[in-house]
């Protein structure tokens, strides 16, 4: 009996290290259960496609230090924006929500993203972020497919249809066919008080950037580009268009067939002169971007600028067209840019009355005094 004894403990040593091993486990799955439910109740279920060692990784991360997604960081009482830009990764846009005080952990915040599956489907656009959100309600946000603001941007010698027809698809309540109505017969009743006589707006739709809320109407989205282009001409500006002999409609006019004409913005003030010049004397401005504004869209070129010109072109009829008739276009021809209005204001003083494309192609141009040197600066 003495003899087996010492078998006998190791048996039972075995049995109690086999069942604390099975209470190990037991215990480390349902910690791990519980672990995971709670997770899955305060952050949602993980993506499907995620492996097991990814799942377990965020899931810890998440458990251990989630509660800085639950916390609203946002600093100020009002309304913020926040934009993603094509291209953008999830890295990225948590680092810059971070850094803008949006969130207080962007690892973990991207970590969240990839947890749940959404850093596949972020959009682009400006998304609104209001004080009360925490970071979960940020991401939320940042999967709605039709961002808050919307971005929009005018070019520079753009005519108003061409405007117009960048609104197309960018969810407004208004259509191209709405705006273009009121560019072309702008009312009295709500015009800003500079506007309240124009017959047009052409030429007034200041170019550049503007991110617009998707719920804007039509009135305020007119009356915004409107106050942009009202702040963007200074008084200087103004001051000088009246030391040039010129109203602001005609400076503006001038300003638009500038901005057509010119490839590089440094020759505008020479341009400008150009057609100063011949202005003041009554000689025929003979400008190419009026005929083509007077001939309209091409369909086969597929464009509303028209190049080149034929001689049929050159000959229709139109008030716009000044290889015809002198003096000034009815109206503008585009929406010039600061550039050149700048020009008009402040042109090149210059014995100038030609120009033409240099041959080499760089988009300058050789100027002139006369028409016989003018001829001269043709290309052989």
């Amino acid at each position: 009996m003495v003899k087996n004894k010492p078998s006998s403990t190791l048996t039972i040593l075995v049995i109690f290290f086999f069942l604390f091993l099975c209470g190990s486990l037991v215990a480390v799955v349902f910690g791990t259960e519980m672990i995971l439910s709670e997770v899955e109740r305060v952050y949602g279920t993980s993506e499907t496609s995620l492996s097991s060692i990814q799942r377990i990784n965020y899931v810890i991360q998440l458990y251990l230090n989630g509660s800085d997604l639950l916390i609203d960081n946002i600093p100020k009482s009002e309304p913020q924006y926040f934009e993603i830009s094509t291209g953008e990764s999830v890295g990225q846009i948590a680092f810059r929500l971070q850094s803008d005080g949006y969130i207080s952990n962007a690892e973990l915040f991207k970590s969240y993203l990839i947890y749940r599956g959404y850093d596949r489907h972020i959009q682009v656009g400006v998304f609104r972020i209001d004080p009360e959100m925490n970071g979960l309600d940020i991401a939320e946000k940042l999967l709605d497919t039709t961002p808050d603001k919307v971005r929009f941007i005018i070019l520079a010698g753009w005519r108003a249809e061409e405007v117009a027809a960048a609104l197309e698809n960018l969810g407004f309540s208004f259509g191209s066919d709405d705006f273009l109505a009121i560019i072309k017969n702008p009312p009295t009743n709500w015009m800003p008080e500079e506007f309240l006589n124009a017959n047009t707006l052409e030429g007034y739709l200041m170019p550049g950037e503007y991110f617009v809320d998707r719920e804007i109407v039509l009135r305020e989205f007119i009356q915004m580009i409107l106050a942009r282009f009202t702040e963007s001409v200074s008084n200087e500006i103004r001051t000088a268009i009246t030391n040039q002999d010129l109203t602001f409609e005609e400076a503006i006019i001038l300003a638009s067939i500038v901005e057509r004409e010119a490839v590089v913005d440094e020759e505008m003030p020479m341009i400008a002169s150009v057609f100063l010049n011949r202005y003041t004397i009554g000689m025929k401005l003979d400008s190419d971007p009026t005929v083509q504004y007077a001939v309209g869209y091409n369909f086969s070129q597929v464009t509303w600028w028209t190049n080149p010109l034929s001689f049929a072109d050159l000959q229709n009829n139109s008030d716009f067209n000044t290889y015809i008739y002198a003096g000034l276009p009815p109206t503008a021809i585009c929406s010039p840019g600061l550039n050149a209005i700048q020009a008009v204001a402040f042109p090149a003083d210059t014995p100038y009355y030609y120009f033409r494309a240099k041959c080499n192609g760089s988009g300058l141009h050789e100027f002139a005094i006369n028409y016989e040197e003018h001829l001269q600066n043709g290309c052989p």
